[in-house]
């Protein structure tokens, strides 16, 4: 379990949940699949609020060198994250299929042709969510994907200036909730331990 400051529990995603919600975008017969999908890889990866999904332009975007600048709201930084192939794939493949060429071009947009908005994104997670059977409908926010970028990155061995880094915080306070135990890292106290066999 991760807390923030004011005890409040944070929500965030396990990682077969995350698999589960990508397969459910995969196999959606929405029209927007495909945009949903890419949105959902990207902000996962860089760890993105719903408003600063909604600022990517096509040249925030560096095709050959697979980096997305990264403008962050709320007093965070900005930063460049390079993405992962899965991500840089389905990047590539909404641009290219929705015909993005104008440099200065909004990279997600509505069905209105205007930058995604936050209730949008909200009612696409609702929507995957449900199709993902994921049963806990306090998850079923767009916010719990940036929570869930910061859990996986500590869990996989970042340390917390990395973190830091990467999620744009300016204070390593806003940084420091993610490195609560959860279950894994448990996991893997409990393992060095009985590797160094040093308690009696």
């Amino acid at each position: 379990m991760v807390q923030d400051t004011n005890n409040n529990t944070i929500k965030y995603f396990t990682q077969n949940e995350m698999q589960k919600l990508f397969q459910a975008i995969k196999n959606s017969t929405s029209k927007h699949s495909l945009r949903d999908f890419a949105i959902i890889r990207v902000c996962y990866r860089c760890g993105l609020r719903a408003s600063e999904i909604a600022l990517i332009k096509l040249n925030n975007y560096n095709k050959e060198k697979g980096e997305l600048y990264c403008q962050r709201l709320k007093g965070s930084k900005n930063n460049t994250i390079r993405l992962d192939s899965s991500t840089k794939k389905a990047l590539d493949e909404y641009i290219k299929i929705y015909n993005i060429s104008n440099s200065n071009e909004i990279l997600f947009k509505s069905q209105e042709n205007k930058p995604i908005s936050r209730q949008t994104l909200d009612y696409i997670m609702k929507k995957y969510c449900k199709e993902a059977n994921i049963q806990d409908k306090s998850k079923h926010h767009f916010h719990t994907i940036k929570h869930t970028t910061a859990v996986h990155l500590a869990e996989s061995g970042l340390d917390i200036k990395e973190l830091q880094w990467w999620l744009g915080h300016k204070s390593v306070s806003n940084t420091e909730i993610y490195f609560q135990f959860t279950t894994k890292q448990q996991e893997m106290m409990y393992k060095k331990l009985n590797e160094k066999n040093e308690m009696v």
